[in-house]
C-alpha cells in the first residue's frame, strides 16, 4: 500500500502477544474429556440396566443432554486453544505515515423505524464519527434508512447544521467523547454553554417533528430541503417507494465555522417493492456498499448500528495500524473492535454485555484466523466484498477516492440510483458470492463465516478505552426476542450447504469450523437445559433417583463436571474483567434462554421449514421509558406483558419450587438425603436462578410483575407435567 515514507525499515504498527493460558487450557481440556467418556460409560450402564420403559427413557433423555451438552463444550475448546492480545503503535503509525496519505474511510450507519430507533440517537453516532480525529477531506458518512422515513432526513439535515459547529469544537478542545449527548451529561459538557444551547435547539426541533409525525411547512428553511421532502408523495410507503438519495454535505464544498473541509453526509433509502426480496439489513448494506462506491469509493468501509456511537476518537488511526500493514493488508478483510454497551446496570441483569461471544471467544478466534464480524465496529476493506484475496482484479478495488465529481452532479446521483434500485441485483452475485451475505437473518455471522472461507482474515482490536459504545434493550421480552431472532438465523446457516461441521471444518480449518459450529448449534442448548430444569425435579416429585448416591464413587464424576465446567468459565470471566455477580447473571441468563428463546426458536425453525410460517426481522426497540429505565437500574427484571416466552420460565420455577420443597420434606421424613441429593441440589440451584421469577410472582406489584394470564398458564402447565410424569411412572 502507498503512501509510506520510505524507510529502510518501518518500525512496527502492532504487537501480538499468546496469552499465557493457553497450555492451562489444553490440559484441563484432556482431563475434562476423560471425564466425560466416563459419564456416557456410567449413562450407558444406567441405560442397560433399567428394569422399565419409563426409567429407560428417562435415562435415554439425560444420555441425550449429555451427549448435547458435551458436544458444545468441545466448540468451546476451541476458542480456549490460542487466544491472543494484541497493541497498536499509534506513535509508529504516525512517523511513518502523514495524514494526507491515509485511505479514504465510509462509514456506514442503518436505521430502519424512527420510532423504535429514534432519530436523535442516529444523529448522535452519525456526529460522533464525523468528528473522528481522522483527514476530514477523505470521511463520508453514508445513512441507509431502510423505513424510509422524512423524520429521520429531516433529523439529519438538522445534524448537517450542528455539524459545522460540532467538528470544529470536537478538535480544537480535543475532547475525547465526540457524541454530543453525551458529552453534555459530562462535567466539561455541562459547562459548553453556547454549543450546548444549539444542541439543546435542535434535539427540541427533532423531537417535536418526531411527535407531530410530519415535516410541516414552518420546518423547511430552503427551496433544497422543500424539494427533497417532495419526493414523500401521497403513494409512498415505507416497503413500496422510489430510491430516495439527499447529499446533506459535501467535502469539497462544505466548509465548518472555521473554514475546514466537513466530512460527506449522505442520506439514503434503497428502492423498496412489494415484488421484490429486500433482504432486511444485508440488503441495505449491499446497496451502501453500491452506492458509496459511485460517490465516493472509499477503500475502507466503517459499519454501525445507528446506535453504536464513538468513543475514541483515534479508532480510524488504530484500525489503519493493521490495514496498512504491508505484510497484513493483503489477506485482511476486517478490523473487529468490542461491542460495548453504556446502559447496562452495574450487575448486568440480562447478560446482555455477552461478554463472551463478544470479547473472549473473539481473542479465541483471533488466534486463529480473526475474530467474527460483530455486526457494528467493523473496519472493512472494500475489496473484500468482491472475491477471495487470490483475486487479481481486486488490486482494482483497492483503490481511489472519487474527488474529481460533485456528489451532487446529475451523472453521480444517477449512477448511485440505478444500484440502489430493487432490481439492479437480478442476475449478479451480490448476496451470494459479492458484498453482505444473504440465506440468514445474522448476516454479520454469516458474512464473516464466507469470508473466512474464501481466505481473508480478520484482526480483533481491543484497546483500553472502548471504541465504540451502544444502547441494549432492558426488557426481557425484548432481550429474549433478539436473542430467537438470531437463532433462526443460526440455524438457517446449520440447514444450508454451508453447515460449518462440514463445509466449514473443510473449506477454513477444524477449530475455525467448531467455532463457527459453536454459534451455529446455539438453540440446540434447548434440549439439555429443558430436560435438566425439568425432569430431575418431576423424578424426585415421584420418589424416583437419577443420579448416584453420595457414597457412590461415580458421585465424584459429577461434582468434577460441574465444578470444572463452570470453574473455568468463572475464571475466563473474571480474567475478562468480569465480575462474579456479572458472572452469576450471565449463566442464570444462560438457563432462562434455553427454556425460553432457544426452544422457541426450534419451534418456529421447524415451522419455517415445513412450510407453514416465516420469520421476519423486527427491529429492536430503542424506546424505553422512566419507570422501566429506574427498575433496570435497581436491577429489577421486566416482565411487565404477557409474552408466551414468559411461560416456559414460570412453569420451570413451579416445578423447581415443588420438587424441591417435597423432596426435602422427604428427606427429613425417611433420611433420605444420600440417594436424593444431586436432584436436591439441581432443583436448588434452578431456583436459586429463579428468585426474579419468584419475586415478579408474588412480591412484586409494579407494572414490571408477570402478568396473572401468564401465571395461571403456568400453573396449569405444571399441573399438568406433574400428572403426566405420574401417571407415566406408574406403567
Amino acid at each position: 500500500m502507498g503512501g509510506m515514507r520510505e524507510h529502510q525499515a518501518l518500525p512496527p504498527f502492532h504487537k501480538l502477544e499468546v496469552e499465557p493460558r493457553a497450555m492451562l487450557n489444553r490440559v484441563h481440556a484432556v482431563f475434562y474429556t476423560c471425564a466425560i467418556l466416563l459419564l456416557f460409560y456410567h449413562r450407558s450402564l444406567n441405560l442397560f440396566h433399567s428394569i422399565s420403559f419409563c426409567s429407560f427413557s428417562f435415562f435415554l433423555s439425560l444420555l441425550l443432554s449429555d451427549i448435547i451438552l458435551a458436544f458444545m463444550w468441545s466448540t468451546t475448546q476451541a476458542f480456549r486453544w490460542r487466544p491472543v492480545r494484541r497493541w497498536e503503535y499509534l506513535e509508529n503509525l504516525a512517523r511513518a505515515i502523514d495524514d494526507r496519505d491515509f485511505p479514504a474511510l465510509d462509514t456506514f450507519i442503518c436505521t430502519a423505524d424512527p420510532y423504535k430507533e429514534p432519530p436523535m440517537g442516529v444523529i448522535n453516532t452519525a456526529l460522533s464519527v464525523m468528528a473522528f480525529d481522522y483527514p476530514t477531506d477523505k470521511m463520508s458518512v453514508y445513512v441507509s434508512d431502510d423505513g424510509g422515513s422524512e423524520l429521520t432526513l429531516y433529523a439529519l439535515m438538522e445534524a448537517a447544521k450542528f455539524a459545522k459547529h460540532w467538528v470544529p469544537f470536537c478538535r480544537e478542545n480535543k475532547i475525547e467523547v465526540r457524541c454530543p449527548e453525551v458529552y453534555f451529561q459530562t462535567a466539561d459538557g455541562a459547562c459548553s454553554d453556547a454549543i450546548k444551547v444549539m444542541y439543546e435547539s435542535m434535539k427540541d426541533r427533532v423531537e417535536r417533528v418526531l411527535e407531530r409525525g410530519h415535516i410541516s411547512e414552518d420546518q423547511i428553511t430552503s427551496d433544497e430541503e422543500r424539494n427533497a421532502f417532495k419526493k414523500w408523495s401521497t403513494g409512498f410507503a415505507p416497503q413500496d417507494h422510489p430510491t430516495i438519495i439527499q447529499v446533506l454535505l459535501e467535502s469539497s464544498k462544505d466548509r465548518d465555522v472555521t473554514g475546514y473541509e466537513l466530512p460527506n453526509l449522505v442520506y439514503l433509502s434503497r428502492e423498496k417493492s412489494k415484488s421484490s426480496p429486500h433482504h432486511f439489513k444485508a440488503g441495505a448494506l449491499n446497496a451502501l456498499v453500491r452506492v458509496s462506491a459511485e460517490m465516493s469509493n472509499a477503500p475502507v468501509i466503517l459499519t454501525l448500528d445507528c446506535d453504536m456511537y464513538s468513543n475514541d476518537p483515534q479508532a480510524p488511526r488504530r484500525a489503519m495500524c493493521y490495514i496498512m500493514d504491508r505484510n497484513k493488508a493483503p489477506k485482511l478483510a476486517f478490523v473487529q473492535f468490542p461491542q460495548y454497551f453504556h446502559c447496562i446496570d452495574k450487575n448486568d441483569i440480562y447478560g446482555c454485555e455477552y461478554k463472551r461471544a463478544l470479547q473472549i471467544n473473539q481473542l479465541g478466534m483471533d488466534g486463529l484466523l480473526g475474530p467474527e464480524y460483530a455486526g457494528t465496529g467493523s473496519f472493512f476493506q472494500r475489496k473484500a466484498f468482491h472475491g477471495p484475496p487470490s483475486l487479481p482484479e481486486l488490486e482494482v478495488l483497492d483503490s481511489h477516492h472519487r474527488s474529481a465529481v460533485s456528489l451532487r452532479s446529475r451523472a453521480v446521483l444517477s449512477a448511485a440510483q440505478h444500484v440502489a434500485s430493487c432490481t439492479y441485483e437480478n442476475g449478479t452475485n451480490w448476496g451470494s458470492k459479492v458484498g453482505f451475505r444473504y440465506g440468514s437473518l445474522v448476516e454479520d455471522y454469516y458474512t464473516d463465516y464466507r469470508l473466512h472461507s474464501e481466505g481473508w482474515e480478520s484482526v480483533f482490536c481491543k484497546p483500553t478505552r472502548p471504541a465504540f459504545l451502544g444502547d441494549m434493550p432492558i426488557h426481557l421480552n425484548d432481550v429474549l426476542s433478539q436473542n430467537k431472532r438470531w437463532c433462526i438465523g443460526l440455524l438457517d446457516v446449520v440447514f444450508s450447504k454451508y453447515n460449518p461441521l462440514t463445509f466449514g471444518i473443510t473449506r477454513i480449518s477444524f477449530l475455525m469450523g467448531m467455532c463457527y459450529a459453536h454459534y451455529a448449534y446455539w438453540a440446540t442448548w434447548a434440549v439439555p437445559i429443558t430436560i435438566y430444569g425439568f425432569l430431575p425435579q418431576l423424578a424426585l416429585l415421584n420418589g424416583i433417583t437419577l443420579f448416584p448416591k453420595v457414597s457412590d464413587p461415580w458421585f465424584y464424576l459429577y461434582i468434577y463436571l460441574f465444578v470444572g465446567g463452570y470453574g473455568q468459565d468463572l475464571i475466563d470471566f473474571l480474567i475478562a474483567g468480569g465480575t462474579i455477580k456479572r458472572w452469576w447473571n450471565d449463566q442464570r441468563m444462560w438457563m432462562i434462554r434455553g427454556v425460553s428463546s432457544y426452544p422457541f426458536a426450534l419451534i418456529q425453525f421447524t415451522f419455517k421449514l415445513i412450510g407453514i410460517s416465516d420469520f421476519g426481522f423486527n427491529v429492536t426497540s430503542k424506546v424505553i421509558d422512566d419507570e422501566q429505565r429506574k427498575r433496570y437500574k435497581q436491577g429489577i427484571f421486566e416482565f411487565g406483558v404477557a409474552s408466551p416466552l414468559f411461560v416456559p420460565l414460570a412453569t420451570v420455577a413451579i416445578i423447581n419450587l415443588i420438587s424441591f420443597i417435597v423432596g426435602a420434606s422427604r428427606v427429613l421424613q425417611q433420611g433420605k438425603l444420600e440417594d436424593f441429593f444431586v436432584q436436591l441440589f439441581i432443583s436448588g440451584f434452578v431456583m436459586a436462578n429463579c428468585w426474579p421469577i419468584y419475586e415478579a410472582m408474588v412480591l412484586r406489584r409494579d407494572r414490571g410483575r408477570i402478568p396473572m394470564k401468564t401465571m395461571v398458564i403456568s400453573i396449569f402447565l405444571a399441573w399438568v407435567l406433574y400428572l403426566v410424569a405420574s401417571i407415566t411412572l406408574k406403567i
